[in-house]
């Protein structure tokens, strides 16, 4: 047993247990204690990767527990493991110091940091699992750990919110474990394997409930992934605490319903089988439907970590629309946008997230003038907003572009639909962050403007985080070509 695996998952987890059994008073103390969690998790994280790829993909498993048959509880890791991983390995630890000074004003938060620390391992369980049955484990398992800070105010707004999460979380993994089922009854293992796992000696004969099983599965995983009509739940999931709502939106919950679709199309039901049918299509309309409706929902909405939330439901599917292409192409522009939009968006929601803290406002009417009076908040959101839009050469336009280039390769009738809903999106796009943007550095004539020390930037806590994801933005996508090149190769599975 390699416990090099299981150590960034178990460590984590029992860790936010302890904090939870300890409830330290000092916060000082709390501090230092989740910090060294998450930078331990993330160095094992790492270190468990580079040994995975330093020795080969797949010389590095580790077997929990084994059932009947060959259903196990396993963990491995391979190339589309180690982006999901990589992502969440990086980004947990800046959420962390964020949030020690964002939660100063929501309370409670020896609960929020104890089932923080806990998700934290329960994600890297969804990155690492080598099978369908270990994912389904952890992806449950996300589901009740991020509960809690989804429901942390405990107000009647929070608890809707939650209320609606789980449901809607629940009942979408209902729908993804049949799927599971089917691919248990026809295939040859439950364990991911690239181009597959049906047995088509088995397929004969069942080839349209097979695919009508990937469309539920498809839907199912693709609830927290915020596919349309099941994406209720996301933007009212914005009334939890803003370093939740980064998590969420561009980190944890939201990433792992895509990793999880991936997962179920490339190494499940297979491409092969999949592509041409009619089950192609009805996934590549929903895609196309959502990213028109996401973008012209955000545009329509005042709040802003609501708009930010709109606007991640439309570049999900994004991401979604690029794996329903069912080529490496397709493939390799899903884990680019996956990547960049991460980045992207989690620099979004914190800009957002100090707005609130320093001031309390929450619309996008009240940030005439932010730009002079928050220098460092509004620089790093028109950044965000700059790249989130597509303009070369930032991470937005990599991800579109390879995605696009994808889409009009397959000839595809709904690819070019597709297509078309990228294009309108980003026009949209370009409206609903630019307005915030505009009226930031561009107040209304005769409007007061806002002065510190009432509005300011947060402090180093804060400022920090932000100024080190502009520089990994700007650094991924300078290097955005060896990004797309390593990518490649694990979405032709070679890696």
């Amino acid at each position: 047993m390699n416990y090099l695996l299981l150590l960034p998952i178990l460590l984590p987890i029992l860790a936010g247990v302890g904090l939870l059994i300890w409830a330290p008073k000092s916060r000082r103390a709390r501090e230092v204690y989740v910090l060294t969690a998450a930078l331990i998790t993330t160095a094992l994280a790492l270190c468990a990767m580079i040994v995975s790829w330093r020795y080969g993909i797949g010389t590095l498993t580790c077997t929990l527990l084994r059932f009947h048959g060959n259903l196990s509880v396993s963990l491995r890791i391979d190339g589309a493991a180690t982006v999901f991983g990589c992502i969440v390995s990086l980004l947990w630890p800046l959420t962390a110091v964020y949030s020690f000074e964002y939660m100063k004003h929501e309370g409670a938060e020896n609960r929020f940091f104890g089932f923080f620390t806990i998700s934290y391992g329960v994600v890297l369980g969804v990155a690492f699992s080598s099978n369908f049955l270990t994912l389904y484990l952890f992806y449950e398992l996300m589901t009740l750990s991020t509960l809690p800070m989804v429901m942390h105010s405990m107000d009647q707004k929070a608890r809707y919110a939650g209320k609606k999460y789980l449901i809607y979380s629940l009942s979408g993994a209902a729908f993804a474990f049949i799927g599971m089922v089917f691919l248990m009854s026809f295939g040859t293992t439950l364990d991911f394997t690239y181009g597959g796992v049906l047995d088509m000696t088995k397929v004969v004969g069942s080839e349209k409930t097979l695919r009508v099983a990937f469309i539920g599965a498809f839907f199912g995983f693709g609830v927290k992934a915020a596919i349309f009509p099941f994406h209720g739940w996301l933007p009212d999931a914005s009334v939890a605490p803003t370093p939740v709502s980064a998590l969420l939106h561009a980190v944890a919950v939201v990433k792992a319903g895509v990793f999880a679709v991936m997962r179920l199309t490339y190494y499940g039901f297979g491409t092969d089988f999949l592509r041409g049918s009619f089950a192609q299509s009805v996934v590549m309309a929903a895609t196309a439907i959502t990213i028109v409706y996401g973008s012209a929902k955000a545009l329509r909405t005042p709040h802003l970590k609501r708009r930010l939330a709109y606007s991640t439901v439309s570049n999900l599917s994004y991401i979604l629309f690029s794996v329903t292409l069912m080529t490496p192409a397709g493939l390799t522009g899903a884990l680019t946008h996956m990547v960049f939009h991460a980045v992207i968006k989690i620099s979004l929601f914190f800009c957002a997230g100090a707005i609130i803290y320093k001031t309390g406002k929450e619309y996008v009417y009240d940030l005439e003038g932010y730009g002079k009076a928050m220098p460092v908040v509004m620089g790093v959101f028109t950044f965000g907003s700059v790249a989130l839009m597509g303009v070369p050469p930032l991470g937005g336009f990599a991800g579109k572009w390879c995605i696009a280039s994808a889409a009009v390769a397959t000839g595809h009738p709904m690819a070019y639909v597709g297509v078309a809903a990228l294009i309108l999106s980003t026009l949209l796009t370009t409206l609903y962050m630019m307005t915030v943007v505009v009226r930031a550095y561009f107040p209304i004539r005769g409007t007061e403007l806002p002065k510190a020390p009432e509005v300011e930037d947060p402090n180093y806590r804060m400022k920090v985080p932000l100024l080190i994801l502009v520089t990994a933005c700007v650094v991924l996508s300078l290097g955005s070509n060896t990004l797309i090149s390593a990518l490649r190769q694990i979405a032709e599975g070679l890696v």
